[in-house]
């Protein structure tokens, strides 16, 4: 029969294990925080998506509302219709107007035409008067040609360069109403551009998904009013992913665009989700943020702990699953798994 440890191996023994557990506990304790700036994991996070609001250019009632909430739309398929007989109104009477600067260019271009063949034959009349006018009065101081002749001659010239005048006068005046501008008439121009808005009114009563999206906030129903500029409702992005992770700021440094990251999401308990970091946020507006007169408000503390700031990191999902799709709002969890590991091929092109 083998001897019991007396009370003194038994006391050694118990310092041995005491030992141990603390040096298991600095050591875990020691791994798990070199881990964690190792591999940084928050489960303050949320899968995110670009909203954008869908509304009109024109205003009027909705005569055809082609889509209902949550429904998934491609690019380019048809929203919804704003009335359109306004518009189409309104291009019709720009394309008459167009037709009636045509006509009034015409008959613009005619005027101007006469007036410069009227300037053409008083041009000649004006300068034949003067040089007459000036032959007459060298012959007067001879007495050659009576003072009445002479007054006749000077009254005839006065009156031709008047004429000419004039014709001048209109020739500019007919030009300026014309409005052309080397090959551009600006009456033209002007109702081209109106039957161009008309065109592009009468385009936009037809509102079409700019992109693959998902329908949100679909609060409407045919026959509403919509005012140009005002959100009817809005679309969900679902070209691109993310998930917005707040990590504390004394991780920032273990973090790097273009990074690796694992993203768990509660929706899907087991699977696991990759993704790229795409970016550190630069700003974060404090709670109790305040300012008087333009000056910050600080005011004193006594804390003993400051908590650490929580700066949100972008993460870049990888395309989803059909069978497990995003959803913004989700709650994830992020862990950054750091550099992307370099292909293989590509290690042995650079030998």
């Amino acid at each position: 029969m083998e001897p019991r440890p007396g009370p003194a191996g038994l006391h050694g023994a118990g310092r041995a294990i005491g030992a141990a557990i603390v040096v298991g506990a600095v050591v875990s304790a020691v791994w798990i925080t070199r881990d964690g700036y190792r591999r940084p994991r928050t489960d303050d996070a949320l899968v995110r998506a670009n909203v954008v609001g869908i509304a009109p250019h024109v205003s009027g009632p909705l005569v055809d509302l082609r889509v209902v909430d949550n429904q998934e739309v491609a690019e380019g398929e048809l929203l919804f219709v704003v009335d359109p007989r306004p518009f189409e109104l309104e291009l019709e009477r720009a394309r008459a107007e167009l037709l009636l600067a045509r006509s009034q260019v015409q008959g613009l271009e005619r005027s101007v035409a006469s007036a410069e063949a009227e300037l053409r034959r008083l041009a000649p009349e004006a300068a034949f008067a003067t040089d007459h006018l000036k032959r007459l009065q060298g012959l007067t101081a001879d007495q050659f040609v009576t003072q009445d002749r002479f007054e006749e001659a000077r009254v005839k010239a006065l009156a031709s360069s008047a004429a000419l005048e004039r014709a001048r006068a209109e020739q500019a005046k007919e030009k300026a109403l014309l409005a052309q501008f080397g090959e551009v008439n600006a009456h033209i121009s002007a109702a081209e551009a109106a039957v161009r808005t008309a065109e592009l009114n009468v385009g936009y009563c037809q509102v079409r998904a700019p992109f693959p999206a998902r329908v949100t906030n679909l609060n409407i129903s045919r026959g509403e009013y919509a005012r140009a500029g005002e959100e009817v409702f809005a679309l969900v992005d679902t070209r691109a992913w993310y998930v917005l992770a707040n990590f504390q700021e004394s991780y920032l440094a273990s973090i790097r665009p273009g990074m690796a990251a694992e993203v768990s999401l509660i929706a899907y308990p087991g699977h696991r989700f990759r993704g790229t970091v795409q970016g550190i946020g630069w700003a974060v507006r404090p709670s109790d943020d305040r300012t008087v007169g333009g000056l910050p408000e600080v005011r004193p503390t006594l804390n003993w702990i400051r908590f650490a700031q929580r700066i949100p990191v972008r993460v870049r999902l990888d395309p989803p699953s059909p069978s497990l799709p995003y959803r913004m709002g989700m709650s994830a969890v992020v862990t950054i798994l750091g550099e992307p590991k370099a292909p293989a091929d590509a290690g042995r092109a650079d030998r």
